[in-house]
């Protein structure tokens, strides 16, 4: 009975741990209008898809018009389509 409740509680702590890593790596909400008119580093080459951060997350990003977007330069969002973040190089 001892060892069957051992078991069922490491179960039970393991369960716990890997929906909380899970949790981690979501995003706080899709479409954030937050999001809209901040700057963004490319991370990733936008070519037209790549990587973003913003306000201290990294988001996958796209170019609206599929221009090429170099690693180091700054965006600006324009558009959210679920996680994927739409943005312009400012003019």
């Amino acid at each position: 009975m001892i060892v069957a409740a051992g078991i069922f509680s490491c179960l039970l702590l393991a369960l716990i741990a890997f929906v909380a890593a899970l949790s981690r790596h979501k995003k706080a909400g899709s479409g954030d209008p937050q999001l809209l008119g901040r700057s963004a580093f490319v991370e990733k080459a936008l070519e037209p898809e790549g990587a973003v951060l913003v306000g201290g997350e990294l988001w996958r990003a796209r170019t609206r018009t599929g221009e090429l977007v170099r690693q180091g330069a700054t965006v600006r969002v324009v558009g959210t389509r679920g996680h994927l973040l739409e943005v312009e190089e400012p003019h």
